[in-house]
């Protein structure tokens, strides 16, 4: 066997191993099964809700304890999930349960990425608020759809992280070429956490576009590894995609020479926002992050 085709099949017989975590990746609760589906109807009876999630004591507590956090914070007290419902919505309601439920996951540290715990949840939370933030900014018909995404764009580095630690030394070689982490993520293993985590997504049967914006949160021009390019990029993906670049660390955010990037100028023109628009969005969002305040806005 030549010396590339052995290493494209050990490459393949990575890959088959990651997606084989993939499929054994727990599922979601039935709880959040449930509310999601619920959440489809357009009148949707608080008592329905309350039944749910009386099933599963301990992510009704996990909710109220969210519900209550600065980052979701009403401006009076919520003790019961009634009060939850009718304060907050719907919507923010099921944002609150989906991170309720992976919050427990994303708070520890993740191998292979130097995560410690904590540091993946913190980012994702920034990201969706930001993301959320800049939604509302832009006047999208409803704000509130990217935040979920937005929250679990990172979710495929909780499959990749082993094996993204075993293969350390090569992947780092390779971004000190210049490569951004997750070109060399592909380079080396034939996968990247973007596309894990879509994939983990499509098998908790989530909505294509939140599919494709996680999928895509590295590289919205594109909609398939043959470099296909999008016809119309979906305008929540283009948040995501921004609102994540803000929070990424410069290698990850590297051009080909290896010095710090800038965000898509494609990304920007479709979402109408100036590069000086752009540079005070990430100081603010930044400066929120810090502050970890209730609310960010960037009107």
């Amino acid at each position: 066997m030549e010396v590339s085709e052995e290493k494209n099949a050990i490459k393949n017989d990575i890959t088959d191993d990651i997606r084989k975590k993939v499929s054994s990746f727990p599922s979601m609760p039935q709880a959040i099964v449930k509310l999601r589906e619920l959440f489809q109807k357009d009148d949707v009876p608080i008592k329905e809700i309350e039944d749910i999630l009386r099933q599963d004591p301990g992510l009704s507590s996990n909710i109220l304890r969210l519900a209550n956090s600065a980052h979701f914070g009403v401006s009076s007290k919520v003790g019961s999930l009634k009060k939850a419902v009718m304060l907050l919505g719907l919507k923010r309601f099921e944002q609150i349960a989906v991170s309720a439920n992976m919050e427990k996951s994303m708070d520890k540290a993740v191998e292979g990425y130097n995560l410690s715990p904590g540091e993946l949840w913190l980012h994702s939370i920034s990201v969706a608020t930001t993301a959320e933030a800049i939604a509302k900014l832009l006047k999208m018909p409803d704000p509130n759809d990217v935040f979920i995404p937005a929250l679990l764009h990172d979710m495929g580095k909780l499959i990749l992280g082993q094996f993204v630690k075993t293969e350390s030394k090569h992947i780092e070689s390779i971004v000190a070429k210049g490569e951004s982490l997750v070109r060399a993520e592909y380079m080396v293993l034939g996968t990247d956490h973007a596309e894990m985590g879509a994939l983990l997504l499509k098998k908790w049967s989530f909505p294509i576009d939140i599919v494709n914006s996680v999928h895509w949160h590295h590289d919205p021009e594109y909609i398939s590894s043959t470099a296909k390019r999008l016809q119309d990029p979906n305008m929540q993906s283009d948040i995501v995609y921004l609102s994540n670049f803000i929070f990424q660390s410069n290698s990850d955010n590297s051009s080909d020479d290896g010095k710090a990037a800038g965000p898509s100028s494609e990304v920007l023109e479709r979402l109408g926002i100036k590069l000086n628009k752009y540079e005070a969005i990430a100081k603010k969002a930044h400066t929120w992050e810090s502050n970890l305040s209730d609310t960010l806005s960037f009107e």
